[in-house]
């Protein structure tokens, strides 16, 4: 499978915290990738440099074959790299609707606009119900709904998620996990991050495992879900 995404000795930090330590992690087209790890362990932030909101310090990360370490945020998700970011930073004070054509704020194309519009509204009946409501008076599911459904909207390639379950009901969760099945199935890739490793790696056809800003693990996800040191320190078994 050709790599999307590659992400290659990848060094980032916070003023002069090194983060990120050297880690080095591929998507291949249609796949769904996930990065498992306690917090503190540097997902998140491997997310924020892929889309362009953390400063690379060194390293390259490559989508599509295309350098990203220097392009604008808006331009890389032109290209077809869209992010939805842990604790699903919707804007609180806009409608549903309005919250999802933000999602489409870098696209020109009117109609295919309107498209995905309707399809999001399809995988979140939920949504067509509350489009003239404030996104701030949703509950979290319904947030958490719109917040994938607005990084839907910029048409993605390759979608990061940034721990989509996070403080959901168990419905819900499983909801959100059935989405990201479909959209994989129409061709888009994921690379997901998420705390709960089961679900994740049972989604995934391959994990990494980090661990303080490196990668600790990788291949399978099935064969990281046998791995003992997986089920002592991610699956209480």
């Amino acid at each position: 499978m050709p790599a999307l995404l590659e992400i290659d000795n990848l060094h980032s930090g916070y003023g002069p915290i090194e983060v990120l330590k050297g880690i080095s992690i591929e998507v291949g087209a249609g796949e769904i990738v996930t990065i498992i790890g306690a917090n503190g362990a540097g997902k998140t932030s491997t997310l924020m440099c892929v889309s362009g909101v953390n400063r690379i310090w060194s390293g390259r990360v490559r989508f599509d074959g295309q350098e990203l370490q220097t392009v604008a945020a808006d331009r890389i998700v032109r290209r077809g790299l869209c992010h939805c970011p842990e604790g699903r930073k919707i804007f609180p004070r806009l409608t549903v609707l309005e919250n999802l054509q933000m999602g489409a704020f870098t696209r020109s194309d009117s109609r295919g606009v309107k498209e995905d519009l309707e399809q999001a509204f399809s995988l979140f009946p939920i949504l067509r119900q509350r489009a003239k409501q404030a996104g701030g008076t949703l509950s979290g599911g319904e947030q958490q709904m719109l917040a994938v459904a607005r990084a839907m909207m910029g048409r993605p390639r390759l979608l990061l998620l940034d721990e989509p379950s996070l403080g959901l009901a168990p419905l819900v969760c499983a909801k959100i996990f059935e989405v990201i099945r479909q959209l994989n199935s129409r061709g888009i890739a994921v690379l997901l991050v998420e705390q709960n490793a089961r679900m994740a790696l049972k989604i995934a056809a391959r994990g990494y495992v980090m661990e303080t800003g490196r990668i600790i693990l990788s291949g399978p996800a099935g064969e990281l879900l046998a791995d003992q040191r997986v089920k002592d320190a991610y699956l209480g078994e």
